[in-house]
């Protein structure tokens, strides 16, 4: 069986993992997730995309793919009552998951063991890797010099801000998670998620050593982009306010020198990327909101670029 690392972030990143889980048995792939929009909120160390991917995995995520399907929301009532902002909400489920881990990381414990423990809880089998144990925070320049954390950015503040500039607070100093760069350098194949590359992926790339064992490897990305644009979130949008490229392009750009092959959806033309560009580019319907959608998405990308 081939070995793969995929890296991920957000909800297309959890879809990702769950259409390769299917296809390469239950201890496979191994998901680098990142951590740089980790933050606190109501007290507690919040690890959205680690617990997005995790919910998913487990089957069952939320409807919009985030928090828990079917949870209730009486302590964010109860704290709105209380007249405290709830605008990041935590369903009751995921706020034990959230508490569990504070308690654990207040002890002492890494991130990467309790993720790991977490996990194991609901009976996730895929090894799930946060990209560091260390701090890392994803600072959002906004006009004015402004930054912003990413919660406050994406949920608080809705994403409306044309991003400036993007700082990941901490990377510089953050070492690979345990199993990280060894997960990369072992795999046959990695696959960039269909993920926010300058929000999701640049913080993973950022971390000492993880762009260059990247680099190293066999890379396939999937283009989170849809007719140039994203179904849902500013992606298109922030990588045009960082200078990228429009469309495709953009992608392949943001991941310069690291791509072998770019999966773009059916709805974007491959011949319109030139060769010269870098990698190679087919073109796939790469929806995978639905799990047998993926699934046939995740053999068909494995078929292409083994």
């Amino acid at each position: 069986m081939s070995t793969v690392a995929l890296l991920s972030g957000g909800v297309g990143g959890a879809r990702m993992a769950r259409g390769l889980a299917s296809v390469l048995g239950p201890h496979h792939p191994t998901i680098v997730v990142n951590v740089g929009d980790d933050e606190d909120i109501y007290g507690l160390h919040v690890s959205p995309d680690v617990d997005t991917v995790m919910y998913t995995l487990a089957g069952v995520e939320g409807p919009e793919g985030w928090g828990t399907a079917g949870d209730t929301f009486r302590v964010m009532e109860s704290l709105a009552a209380l007249a405290v902002d709830t605008t990041f909400r935590i369903g009751d489920r995921d706020l034990a998951v959230n508490l569990a881990r504070t308690g654990a990381l207040r002890a002492g414990e890494p991130l990467s063991t309790v993720t790991a423990h977490i996990c194991r809880r609901h009976g996730v089998g895929q090894p799930l890797l946060p990209a560091t144990d260390d701090r890392l925070r994803t600072m959002v320049e906004i006009a004015g010099g402004r930054r912003l954390t990413f919660q406050e950015y994406f949920v608080f503040r809705g994403h409306r801000d044309r991003v400036a500039a993007l700082h990941f607070d901490g990377a510089d100093m953050a070492r690979p998670g345990p199993g990280v760069l060894e997960a990369i350098a072992g795999a046959d194949l990695v696959v960039i998620a269909p993920s926010n590359p300058p929000l999701s992926i640049w913080p993973i790339l950022a971390i000492p050593g993880v762009r260059d064992a990247v680099a190293a490897a066999r890379v396939v990305a999937v283009s989170p982009l849809f007719g140039g644009r994203a179904l849902k979130g500013p992606a298109d949008r922030v990588m045009s306010a960082l200078g990228l490229p429009p469309g495709n392009r953009g992608v392949i750009a943001a991941y310069e020198g690291l791509l072998d092959l770019l999966i773009v959806d059916t709805a974007d033309e491959p011949g319109m990327i030139s060769a010269e560009d870098g990698p190679r580019v087919l073109a796939a319907d790469t929806r995978i909101a639905d799990p047998r959608d993926a699934a046939r998405f995740s053999e068909w990308l494995l078929t292409e670029a083994l």
